[in-house]
């Protein structure tokens, strides 16, 4: 029996890089491209006619923006999963797509963007954070033991209480959460 595949929705206002895109996912054989948006109010309509699994956001369209969409997105549709795609790793702009309940940012100028990976992820679920954004974000415990001079044993301790307390499971759920309430800022 056939797999079901993941539906995605590529949201990007150049065509090229909406082409680029699709051939990248489509090489993945668990992923199908049902539709393209070129612009935010595009995004929002093929959404609700298409009913894809994970939407491929760009961040910055004209018109309505792809965080302005995303809200507009989850807020008639929470189950989707929304995947920022962005130039830029401000935390300001970071910060808002977490908010507007975007599973994942990632760049997309990144060298090694393995987009098809980052949509399983969020498919399935998961919080997909570009690696630079979250290494800005997410010291390990040994560099945050050095800094405030205690044993790494002790961070370790107190990672796993802060995580327990916010009832996260992974890293990157907690570099999400400090980034969302501004406990973190990249550079």
């Amino acid at each position: 029996m056939a797999e079901t595949k993941i539906t995605v929705l590529l949201a990007d206002d150049h065509s090229l890089v909406r082409r680029g895109f699709r051939r990248m996912l489509e090489d993945d054989e668990s992923i199908e491209v049902v539709g393209e948006a070129s612009n935010g109010d595009e995004a929002i309509a093929l959404t609700k006619q298409l009913k894809p699994a994970v939407v491929v956001m760009d961040c910055a369209m004209p018109g309505t923006s792809g965080l302005g969409a995303t809200r507009k997105i989850l807020t008639d549709n929470p189950k989707i999963a929304v995947l920022m795609l962005s130039m830029h790793s401000e935390d300001t702009l970071v910060r808002q797509a977490l908010d507007t309940g975007a599973r994942g940012y990632i760049l997309k100028n990144a060298i090694d963007l393995d987009l098809a990976a980052a949509v399983r992820k969020v498919a399935a679920g998961e919080t997909v954070l570009d690696p630079s954004v979250s290494k800005q974000a997410s010291l390990s415990n040994r560099e945050i033991a050095e800094t405030l001079d205690l044993s790494v044993n002790t961070v370790a301790v107190h990672r796993a209480n802060i995580m327990n307390a916010l009832g996260v499971h992974k890293t990157a759920e907690l570099v999400v959460y400090a980034i969302t309430n501004g406990l973190v800022t990249l550079p």
